[in-house]
């Protein structure tokens, strides 16, 4: 699958490699995901994946044989509708068109209760006034369930859907009867609209968290740039970026996006690449070196010529690596419709049968017929729909107060599988930006004068070196030296006047260059920093070494206490980074990580995450660059650090507000506690049927009883939810 930045439906079907991504409308559940991709599964030569979250389907096909018609028949034959993305037209937000319903059901809901609970409200005729509340709560409200039941019925599956059709149809049907044959018999319009709008408000919090899980792509695109300045007859014409073609001439001034993947031509700069390799360090770039798209310009005007463009680039490449990672993963049934696909025919069964046995005994038929209906009540699926929703909201406000987002209900499984967490270094463990880590002067060089003449000459440089260098000195020492005749040395150094002294700061290299030698001592120094994952400059002025400046990505202060948290839960930390073997390992000694894998392209993190999985370990990963959300799609879970980008916030299935590491494991612990709780819930919720049905079917458990016993259940499980409000943080209790 291929990520285009052109809308070209017509070309997407006459793609030769017999890939294509179609958007899916018409799921409601979990299992809707299966039963398409089964079925585009049955035709030769296709293999195909649906995601119930992103509402797509990523299809491989023998283009020689089938049509992208082909499959989008296959979609519509399973009774649902298909198109491609460019193709589909604008929808109404799903979360907004649960809400209307909800709304509606929940004005007409509220009267009618008070009329069937409080009896001082009931006046003459208030049975028909209920009837009219009533039906268009279960009408209209109720519709995307009884449709989904039938949809479902003409497979012969059941789901959830069927559940609540069956359930406030049949609660409904009867109160009707009674009312319209003047039996004596409870009539149950407020069950029927209480369960409706209650479903309701579950299906419009899950609509909710899932309605930005397909933008990732989208704002991953929308990093690059969008005009380029092309060099056309000498002259620098601003065009939008679309326009540009491969082989041509474009200038980056400082403080500009990088137009597209290319080849610097002339000019040189340090390139800040951290959008995409997440790395705090700007890239020095001169003649002949590759720059990629969206990455910025910070210093000096560079020409390039394009390589690369649109679906061709880096960003595009990573784009198509989150979406494929997304695709390739198994829709995640919930646990209610799993045991419902069962359990639903089974109570309709044994209704039918009841209602049978009833009449076989010559009982009269409306003692056969509210036994029936007791059964059907007592199995509607208040609770059962509540179980998942109202932990869901609880631990997900819980989460929200303590800075952690989950995204949806099939996370919280994964949480509990993972054996192995995977950690980005810069940004995640670090603090991303560049700090003073050391500044050792030279025998008979004041500490104080070595850093006031190094922050004063570099205090003119927009370097990420040499601004941390000028901060410290600001920090130390307060205002700084004027520089005269500052010029800098793009990738070497700068060299500057500060207060008559001639100043060098830079690498070794560019001192050699005016001849100034590094001391023994000071050379033994500066390899000990280096070898402790520090970047160092030399200080030198009047033609002598004065001292060295180490600059490093400080550890973050929580870090290594959430490895260790890490570790208590079962889970064993991986440290991921881009950086060199020698400066990893000594940030993982930092915070107690053993494993290292060092030297990983940005391309490279999702097959690691990959080659994880395939050797048994069910993983999670944080990180929070464009060039870490691959990795986290692809992981079993994925934990994005808030203060990160927008790209690895949506590939992520657990969004960290803060920066604070430490979240990681609340997060963790929290989904967990979550996942408990719904069980719990659901337990309950079928266990009271697996209890409750038996007396119903002999008859001991009259419809009114049924009623109350599946609202105390829902008592019940929403209660149990709540517990989940007193849920700590670690950070908090510490």
């Amino acid at each position: 699958m291929s990520v285009s930045t052109e809308p070209a439906p017509v070309e997407a079907r006459d793609r030769p490699s017999g890939q294509v991504e179609l958007a899916i409308e018409g799921m409601t559940c979990a299992s809707c995901a299966t039963r398409i991709e089964k079925r585009l599964n049955r035709l030769d030569g296709v293999s195909a994946s649906v995601n119930f979250a992103s509402e797509h389907a990523a299809v491989s096909f023998d283009a020689s044989n089938l049509s992208v018609a082909d499959l989008i028949g296959a979609v519509e034959a399973a009774g649902y509708h298909a198109s491609l993305p460019q193709e589909a037209t604008q929808q109404d937000d799903p979360a907004r068109i649960w809400l209307i319903r909800l709304l509606i059901a929940a004005a007409l809901s509220v009267p009618l209760a008070l009329l069937a609970w409080a009896t001082p409200l009931q006046f003459s005729g208030w049975r028909w006034v209920s009837l009219a509340l009533a039906t268009p709560v279960v009408a209209y409200g109720g519709w995307p369930f009884h449709r989904a039941a039938a949809l479902n019925a003409r497979h012969l599956v059941a789901t959830m859907d069927t559940l609540i059709s069956v359930g406030t149809l049949a609660a409904w049907i009867w109160s009707v009867v009674v009312l319209v044959t003047g039996l004596h018999e409870g009539i149950y319009f407020d069950a029927a609209a209480l369960i409706t709008a209650l479903i309701l408000l579950g299906r419009y919090f899950e609509a909710r968290a899932k309605r930005r899980s397909g933008e990732a792509i989208r704002k991953l695109l929308e990093l690059g740039a969008k005009e380029a300045r092309v060099l056309r007859d000498g002259q620098e014409v601003l065009v939008p970026v679309e326009q540009l073609q491969v082989g041509e001439l474009f200038v980056v001034r400082p403080g500009e996006k990088v137009a597209t993947d290319g080849i610097v031509e002339s000019g040189s700069s340090a390139v800040d690449a951290s959008m995409l390799t997440g790395e705090s360090v700007p890239v020095e770039v001169a003649a002949g070196d590759q720059v990629a798209g969206a990455t910025i310009n910070t210093s000096g005007r560079l020409v390039v010529r394009a390589t690369r463009v649109g679906a061709q680039t880096a960003l595009a490449q990573i784009a198509r690596l989150v979406s494929d990672a997304q695709a390739g993963k198994a829709p995640v049934q919930r646990l209610a419709d799993r045991v419902s696909a069962v359990f639903v025919p089974v109570v309709i069964a044994v209704s039918l049968l009841t209602l049978a046995g009833w009449l076989a005994f010559a009982a009269s038929a409306a003692a056969a017929f509210t036994a029936a209906v007791a059964v059907i009540v007592i199995a509607c699926p208040c609770a059962l729909g509540l179980a998942t929703p109202t932990a869901l909201m609880v631990g997900t406000g819980r989460g929200a107060q303590l800075g952690i987002v989950i995204k949806g209900p099939e996370i919280l499984e994964r949480t509990r599988q993972v054996t192995t967490i995977v950690l980005d270094k810069t940004g995640t463990v670090t603090e991303g930006r560049m700090a003073v880590s050391a500044a050792l002067a030279a025998p008979g060089t004041e500490q104080t004068e070595l850093i006031r003449l190094a922050a004063g000459a570099e205090d003119a440089s927009e370097h990420p070196i040499a601004r941390a260098i000028a901060e410290y000195g600001r920090a130390q020492l307060g205002a700084l030296p004027e520089a005269e005749g500052f010029a800098n040395q793009a990738g070497l150094g700068v060299q500057a006047v500060v207060d008559g002294h001639a100043v060098l700061v830079g690498r070794p290299a560019f001192l050699a260059e005016w001849s100034v030698k590094l001391p023994d001592d000071l050379n033994a120094q500066a390899q000990r920093l280096e070898e402790q994952g520090n970047t160092v400059v030399v200080v030198a002025w009047d033609g002598a070494a004065r001292g060295v400046v180490a600059v490093a990505d400080q550890v973050k202060a929580s870090s290594a206490q959430a490895i260790a948290e890490f570790k208590a839960l079962g889970l064993q930390p991986v440290l991921l980074t881009g950086d060199n073997e020698r400066a990893a390992r000594a940030v993982a000694d930092q915070v107690g990580i053993e494993r290292v894998l060092a030297g990983v392209l940005p391309d490279q993190k999702a097959a690691e995450v990959t080659r994880l999985q395939q050797q048994g370990e069910v993983v999670a990963m944080i990180g929070d660059g464009v060039n870490d959300a691959p990795a986290l799609a692809q992981a079993d879970l994925g934990l994005a650090i808030g203060t990160g980008t927008d790209v690895a916030i949506e590939a992520s299935d657990l969004t960290l507000v803060s920066g604070d590491l430490r979240a990681a494991a609340d997060a963790i612990r929290l989904a967990r506690r979550t996942l408990t709780t719904i069980k719990r819930n659901l337990f309950w919720a079928f266990g009271y049927n697996v209890a409750a049905v038996p007396l119903a079917v002999a008859g001991l458990l009259d419809p009114i009883i049924a009623a109350g016993a599946m609202s105390f259940s829902s008592v019940f499980v929403v209660s149990n939810s709540l517990r989940l409000r007193r849920f700590q943080s670690r950070r908090e209790t510490l």
